[in-house]
Formats: structure tokens, sequence, C-alpha cells
């Protein structure tokens, strides 16, 4: 199962001849049961280019392509799209809008005409998956705390049990705490549930822990697609366009520069700290030091 892109460009001003284009001829693929990361400044077309996935922005030139149908087509079910690709915007506690929890996460599978058994079924499924519990079924959603919120609206769009679920900066606002847990339950999710993940994120460290394709988008253009690791090596280059690699890659760097010749390649906390332990065991054991044949000690 794919979402698709073929040449997909957007203006927001088309009628003009100098309109910037926010998104620009952009082709790819999105597979079912992936992690994709979605990355670029402020500005970028990030945004614009989530909308196109499940038809909340029309492009305008290209085509989107969900399972080899285009949804542009006339007569295209969006409203089935939108339940098969369901989008999560930044601050999603903003989409909750019912007395209590339960009502609300309800809300999406009673509109597809799913008989009451199945609503509240399917709703209880969505909120035990990101570990909201029987006690909160009755709670008003804004007695909630930020993280909490976040789960709920998120429960709101896993019970339509999509194929693809869009997160547009879920994390935004939380501790570190809030935001690992949200991931966290994320990631588990696209293991579990084989649900096609695409996560949009500022934060270098997320899509380094939890993503297992990065797209990097600048000025409209998709930049780089590839696995995370291959793309924190061009971390100059990500430099040029306001953006970064992760915190430890350049801890990496500048261990390197002083003669600890650990990998390059480091993205996460953990790997640092795995390959930190092996070389000092290395260097303790007085085995030459890879990429540094001389003396050890």
């Amino acid at each position: 199962m794919q979402l698709e892109l073929i040449h997909a460009s957007y203006s927001y001003e088309p009628e003009k001849p100098d309109a910037r284009l926010a998104v620009s001829d952009v082709s790819l693929t999105l597979n079912k049961g992936e992690f994709v990361g979605l990355i670029g400044h402020t500005g970028s077309g990030k945004s614009t280019l989530i909308q196109f996935l499940n038809g909340l922005l029309k492009p305008t030139s290209g085509d989107v392509l969900f399972e080899g149908r285009s949804i542009l087509e006339k007569g295209y079910p969006v409203k089935t799209l939108r339940q098969r690709v369901g989008l999560v915007f930044q601050y999603p506690e903003y989409q909750l809008f019912e007395a209590e929890v339960f009502k609300d996460v309800c809300f999406g599978p009673k509109n597809m005409g799913l008989p009451k058994e199945e609503v509240e079924a399917r709703a209880k499924k969505a909120l035990a998956l990101v570990g909201l519990g029987p006690d909160y079924y009755e709670k008003s959603p804004f007695e909630l705390s930020g993280g909490e919120k976040r789960r709920a609206a998120i429960a709101g769009i896993l019970a339509m049990e999509p194929d693809f679920l869009i997160l547009d900066e879920p994390a935004a606002g939380l501790d570190p705490g809030g935001r690992n847990a949200i991931l966290s339950e994320v990631s588990e999710l696209n293991k579990k549930e084989g649900m096609g993940v695409i996560l949009v994120s500022h934060s270098m460290e997320d899509v380094a822990n939890y993503a297992d394709r990065l797209l990097v988008m600048s000025d409209g253009k998709v930049l780089y697609d590839a696995p995370p690791r291959e793309v924190f090596r061009h971390y100059r280059e990500l430099e040029k366009i306001g953006l970064s690699a992760p915190q430890v890659t350049y801890i990496a760097h500048a261990l390197r520069e002083r003669g600890f010749m650990v990998s390059e390649d480091i993205m996460t906390v953990a790997e640092a700290k795995e390959e930190i332990l092996r070389v000092l065991k290395m260097k303790e054991a007085g085995q030459p030091l890879p990429g540094n044949e001389e003396d050890p000690a």
C-alpha cells in the first residue's frame, strides 16, 4: 500500500506570475509500514506537503495517488481517504471538543457509520494503545495534562484504524519525558500495527531515534531522501539550509579531532555510549584504535 506524489507543486498565489512555489515538483513514494521523518526549516514546504497526502490541499500541478488511484479525480471519496490517512496537527489538543475523552475518541468511527459496539471497541483499543485506560474515559479533555491531551487526540485518529498516520510536531511544547512517551508509543504502533508513520519534526534527535527514512525539504523541494544515518553525514550541507545533525554527531566529530577515534556515524546517546565504551576497552587492552594505527598509549 502506497501514497505517491507525482511532480506535485503548490502555490498559494498561483495568479501572480512571480508567485513562489511552496512545494515544487516533488515526486516520492511512501509505503505502509515505514517510519518516515520529515524535516526542514520554517517555510520549506513541509506542512503543505503533508496536507497533499490526505486531500486537505490539492496541488496546483501534479498528482497524488493512494493505492494507485488519483485522489484528484472527480468523485474520489476524500472522506474515506482521510479515515485511512490520518493527520494529527501540531498542538492536536485543539482538535478535542467533546465533553468527555471517550466520546471524543468515538467521534471518528461513529462518523464512519459503524455500529455502536464497534465504535466503542475501537475507541477502547485506541485509548489503550496510547496509554489512557478506563480512568480517563469520563474525564473532560481539558482536565488532562499536555501529554495526555496529545494522546487523546492521537487516539481519536487511531480509532479510525488508518493505514498511515501523519504527525505534525506531536511533541512540540512537551517536556523530555512527555516527548519520549508520545514518540515511543507511535513507534510501537508502527512496529506492531504495521501503520505507516510520517513524523514532521524540528528535533534531529527525534528523527534519529525513531525514523528509518528521512526526507529533508528546502525551498519546496526534497533535498535528501535516505536513511537518517546517511542524511546526517551531510551535516555541513544541512547547516547551510538552517538545519543540523543530532548533538551527539557533533560530539563524535569533536572526539575524533582530539584523537579519540569513535565512529563518525553516531546519531543517538545510546550509540555514543556504546561506541565510547568500545574504544575505551580497546585502548585499555592496548589494541590499535580504529582509524589510528599509531601507538594507542
